[in-house]
């Protein structure tokens, strides 16, 4: 029980001296140790959610429980393009679209019943390549995970009143494979790590296509979960898509050079900034992928990862 003590006592301290301590709550919470994940919960009493919800993201994808929904449409994102700033904030990698965009990206069909607004990107990654990606496939990770968020911006106004609000957020999921060839809107991303390789560095991006980071798959798998940061806010709907795209091995390289605090005072690299899979709880995992199709009868459109495969993601290196 020590850790928890420990834990409850750093949270009193802050709250009763928040002189002695001249951080914010933001400032508080990393992905290891007594602030790590296990402890989310018992920092901040608005942070109750990480440890008692029962709507957690990420998760654990097991492909013999998926369910085929017939009703799911494929998912659409606006192809046009959109600048803003990519910036290290000491716990991931976040692209932000401009605040004065005027061509908003919107993300519809899918399983959402309303439009949704894009707003960032986060680029989640391991220290290695065994691991890295918060959602994971049959208990095997990836080396990375991309993940586009976008708001309900038929129902609020903004990213920040959306995110503990009901339907408010949308992200959809990009497993990441080591390749020799990386997908190109994804080195606009990774031409700018050199710029931020320190906490609180940014760098501008121009007019990135976030509809061309996606793989060509109509094929994903769907779930009601949460953010996977603190608070933890059960206000996601996830998307997986069925395909991963490509990181070179330079590109990751590049990403494990990044670093948590600024020049004076590094701490730790920034990798291995993702939260470890949550329990289901009985919660529904959908598909669009038909199993009961045969081969035959798909042709060209036969997803990437046939029920023949069980989605083991090391099939995905065959291709």
């Amino acid at each position: 029980m020590l850790l928890p003590f420990l834990t409850g006592v750093l949270a009193i301290n802050f709250l009763f001296y928040p002189g002695s301590l001249a951080v914010s709550w933001e400032d508080w919470w990393t992905y290891d140790g007594i602030s790590g994940p296990a402890f989310w919960g018992l920092i901040n009493p608005e942070w109750s959610l990480c440890n008692k919800g029962r709507r957690q993201s990420p998760v654990n994808l097991e492909p013999n429980k998926l369910l085929f929904d017939p009703n799911l449409r494929p998912l659409h994102i606006d192809k046009h393009r959109v600048s803003g700033t990519i910036s290290n904030t000491g716990h991931s990698v976040i692209f932000t679209v401009d605040n004065d965009t005027r061509h908003h990206i919107n993300v519809t069909g899918g399983p959402l019943s309303y439009k949704y607004q894009f707003q960032e990107i986060h680029i989640h990654y391991g220290l290695h390549d065994q691991f890295g990606s918060e959602h994971s496939i049959n208990g095997y990770a990836f080396p990375a995970e991309i993940q586009i968020f976008g708001f309900n911006s038929q129902l609020y106004t903004n990213f920040s009143d959306a995110l503990h609000r009901a339907q408010g957020i949308v992200v959809v999921a990009l497993l990441l494979q080591l390749g020799d060839l990386s997908n190109p809107e994804l080195r606009m991303l990774t031409d700018q790590l050199e710029r931020i390789r320190y906490g609180g560095e940014e760098s501008e991006v121009k007019r990135i296509s976030v509809r061309g980071l996606l793989p060509e798959t109509e094929y994903y798998m769907t779930y009601d979960g949460s953010t996977t940061m603190p608070a933890c806010h059960e206000t996601v709907t996830w998307l997986i898509l069925n395909k991963p795209i490509y990181i070179t091995k330079q590109q990751m390289h590049a990403l494990r050079k990044l670093m948590q605090g600024d020049v004076k005072h590094q701490k730790a690299p920034l990798g291995n900034n993702f939260r470890p899979p949550q329990p289901l709880h009985h919660r529904p995992v959908r598909t669009n992928i038909d199993f009961n199709i045969k081969r035959s009868e798909l042709g060209k459109q036969c997803p990437s990862m046939y029920k023949d495969v069980y989605y083991k993601a090391n099939s995905w290196k065959q291709h």
